[in-house]
């Protein structure tokens, strides 16, 4: 244990959602766990500033994006300034003819060049005219304006005194607008804490004048997920062993008994880290929330130790009875717990994966203890020498319990009822029961929601929930892949089916078409030919324009732009977030899709809830999650990208459906584990009672006690999803330990036997329930789900093996 506590000051914990993110995903789930952890939207902050006037909302927005910037934790901090964007508007103005998209022979021919000098003309005379009058000689053919429109985003947020401000909400209070996207990748959740505190910190001095600050974003999320899952950690860790602790305190009447059965426990739990730590490299936080379980299980050991472990004729001879008598048991019971678990060490889900081997770790520590150290401490349990008469409360425990026993099998009828209406009900409502999603996983509250669909709405940031990914072997064939792709979505654009999209290479077009763009620009005397006849009789003269011909000249010997050119600029980020080094090897250019909203839905897409399984699916029972289908927009967008050039490889991803179809697959991995696991306890415990009656006996009212959990929740309209999967398989465990006991009751014909054995199953019944019923009501939906099932799930496995047990007459 001491080499375990060093080991435990050495490992890693997490408590973020990568536990629940398959191990080795395929290219399309690789493409969305990156984006979920590293992708801007898992970097970017919304900020909206609240309270007094306008110009102070704006004031307060300047002073706070200034300190932000200043940090250096931010790669970039918007709020609507000019400022902003002074420096990279140079570059592109510089740069404009191998960006515009508008640049070809045809664009600076005599009738191309007439006809952009009157679109030209015609913006002067509308009220964004008056930002482009100074660049009229330089630029009549209006290449600036086509950058500067495209790089606009299709819900910009409105602009107050200066700065981004919300539009006009009913139940909304005016903000100023802010976006912030972190330096740090989305999974550092250490820096993305320091950012966060960082904003706060810099928004203290602002509060003092009566404004307020509203966060939200991908990071809060995190950061908050962390903090919530590590206090639950320690709430359910005190709570659990001080109520364990006043129920033992209470049955045994004795400190020593109490110290003495914590040992298995805290052996269980430091033996779990260090393995999920060896193997795994890292704990995931749930993980460790669950061994707080092992509280009510493990000690189960301890219970069956402290009471069978009676003091004989010989004081300290009762660890011999109990290791002869009753420990044949508990080794299968063990046995039979590891074999259920098992199941889930080849999980390709981490978070599964972890948990198995921490309970299979754990629950063999805390039976070595109680087998091999705690005859050592204690060698008659808690009756020894001095302390017959000091029992506590477990003698009248054992009483009651053998009362029970006595009556319990008169509910065989009832027992058999309930279960007839839970089976009826759950084969009406099986498909509708699983419906967990991964969304179900976070703690994040509606509010939080509601808030952060708000502030994205206001700003127009895109959720990235829709992406065309754009694939390469290199940077170069990734751009040209996704320059492919937009003459088609510039056309589902014009249909109404996209409000709009980003692309890299609006900003960073490929070196070919920089190429092809400088080609086309033509030489000087050539160029001064077409412009006299294209202003011939027109309101400017070819002599104004005299500036537009030197900087044609002079871009024609311009370097092409490329990613080193664009670094320290504003577009910088932008440019990272849309175009990045695949894991495997090759490149890929996101273009994120804004789908247009329904009529009926007035909320934006980031609002709308994700995609669920139908209740009316057409699969068979077998398959507890139907695979989702994708939004139809996301099924226009791929059919219109078919058959482009061989070159481009191209990808419609749409993340709300991908997640759901990573989440089916997770919840059938996890059902084949559970049945899996639970054959295996069969097999188990078949192969040693070697008796058909006997394994019914057994397994029977287990089997009961699932179907009845599962027909409870039913009735309560609870969404069932992997965690209450993983609580069944810990039903299973306990409960075939609870059954093997009863099947060894009518062996031994000692009252005093059966009694204790009576006494140290209903306290250890009661611990579990205690430790999983705190659990029931954690904040954290994960160890939520658990608890709800295995609360339940244990108590009625007891109950139901007192109700088909078959007494004997003595």
């Amino acid at each position: 244990m001491l080499i375990g506590g060093v080991l435990i000051t050495r490992t890693r914990f997490s408590a973020d959602l990568s536990a629940f993110l398959p191990a080795s995903p395929n290219a399309k789930q690789q493409l969305m766990t990156d984006q979920l952890q590293h992708g801007i939207a898992a970097r970017s902050v919304l900020m909206g500033i609240e309270g007094g006037s306008g110009q102070q909302r704006a004031d307060a927005s300047r002073v706070l994006a200034a300190t932000l910037r200043a940090s250096g934790l931010f790669e970039q901090v918007l709020n609507g300034e000019a400022d902003d964007w002074k420096a990279a508007g140079e570059l592109l103005f510089q740069h404009r003819y191998l960006l515009s998209p508008a640049v070809s022979a045809e664009h600076f021919s005599s009738a191309g060049l007439r006809e952009a000098l009157n679109d030209t003309l015609a913006l002067l005379g509308t009220p964004a005219g008056s930002a482009f009058k100074p660049l009229l000689e330089r630029d009549p053919t209006g290449e600036a304006q086509r950058i500067a429109e495209s790089l606009l985003p299709t819900q910009a947020p409105r602009s107050a005194h200066g700065v981004w401000a919300s539009r006009t909400e009913p139940g909304t209070p005016p903000r100023a607008l802010l976006l912030a996207g972190t330096k740090a990748a989305g999974a550092d959740l250490d820096a993305m804490s320091l950012a966060l505190a960082r904003i706060q910190e810099a928004f203290a001095p602002l509060a003092a004048t009566g404004l307020a600050l509203r966060v939200s974003g991908t990071p809060l999320f995190a950061v908050q997920s962390r903090a919530g899952i590590e206090r639950e950690v320690k709430r359910l860790a005190w709570l659990g062993s001080l109520a364990i602790g006043g129920v033992l305190l209470l049955a045994f009447g004795s400190l020593r008994a109490l110290a003495v059965a914590t040992l298995p426990v805290a052996s269980g739990i430091v033996a779990g880290i260090v393995a999920v730590g060896g193997v795994h490299g890292v704990v995931h936080g749930i993980t460790l929330a669950f061994g707080s379980t092992l509280i009510g299980e493990a000690v189960d050991y301890a219970i069956y130790y402290l009471i069978q472990a009676r003091p004989g004729a010989v004081p300290g001879s009762g660890w011999q009875r109990w290791r002869s008598d009753n420990w044949p048991t508990v080794r299968l019971g063990l046995l039979t717990s590891v074999c259920g678990f098992a199941a889930l060490l080849f999980s390709g889900f981490p978070g599964l994966a972890q948990l198995g081997l921490f309970s299979i770790a754990g629950l063999v520590a805390a039976a070595a203890v109680t087998r091999w150290v705690l005859p050592a401490l204690v060698p008659d349990g808690a009756g020894g020498t001095g302390a017959a008469q000091r029992f506590g409360q477990r003698r009248q425990l054992g009483r009651l319990a053998e009362a029970g026993v006595r009556h319990l099998p008169r509910l065989r009828g009832l027992a058999l009822l309930l279960g007839l209406a839970a089976t009826g009900l759950l084969a009406q409502q099986w498909q509708h029961l699983w419906r967990g999603s991964l969304g179900g996983l976070s703690p994040v509250s509606v509010a939080a929601q509601e808030l952060d669909a708000s502030l994205r709405s206001s700003l127009g940031a895109s959720d990235a929930r829709t992406l065309v990914v754009a694939n390469g072997a290199d940077i170069e064939s990734a751009l040209r892949a996704a320059e492919a792709a937009v003459p088609r979505l510039d056309a589902l654009v014009e249909q109404g089916l996209l409000s709009g999209y980003e692309t890299p290479t609006r900003f960073l077009p490929s070196l070919a078409s920089q190429r092809a763009r400088l080609a086309s620009l033509p030489a000087s005397q050539v160029l001064r030919q077409s412009l006299a006849e294209a202003t011939r009789g027109g309101p400017l003269t070819a002599e104004r324009l005299a500036p537009f011909l030197a900087d044609v000249e002079a871009a024609r010997s311009l370097a092409p732009v490329d990613r080193a050119m664009l670094a320290g600029s504003a577009l910088a980020p932008a440019v990272d977030a849309l175009l990045f080094q695949r894991q495997g090897g090759g490149w890929s250019a996101l273009l994120p899709l804004q789908l247009a909203r329904a009529p009926s839905d007035p909320r934006p897409v980031s609002a709308q809830p994700a995609a669920q399984p139908s209740s009316k699916s057409a699969e068979p029972a077998a398959q507890p999650a139907a695979q989702p289908a994708a939004d139809p927009p996301t099924n226009q967008v791929q059919a219109a990208l078919q058959n482009l050039a061989p070159a481009a490889d191209i990808q419609v991803i749409d993340i709300a459906h991908e997640l759901a179809s990573l989440y089916a697959q997770y919840l059938r991995e996890a059902l084949t584990q559970v049945l899996l696991g639970a054959l295996a306890v069969v097999a188990v415990l078949a192969a040693y009672l070697r008796s058909a009656q006997r394994l019914l006996r057994v397994c029977g009212p287990l089997a009961l006690a699932l179907l009845l959990t599962l027909g409870g929740l039913a009735l309560f309209d609870v969404a069932l999803g992997i965690l209450h999967l993983v609580g069944l398989l810990l039903v299973i465990a306990v409960g075939s330990n609870y059954g093997l006991f009863f099947d060894q009751l009518p062996v031994d014909g000692r009252a005093d036997t059966d009694t204790d054995t009576l006494a140290s199953l209903w306290l250890a019944n009661l611990t579990t329930v205690v430790s999983f019923g705190l659990l029931a009501g954690s904040d954290i939906p994960a160890l939520s789900a658990i608890g709800r099932v295995v609360a339940p799930g244990a108590l009625l496995a007891l109950l139901l093996a007192g109700v088909f047990h078959r007494q004997q007459r003595r």
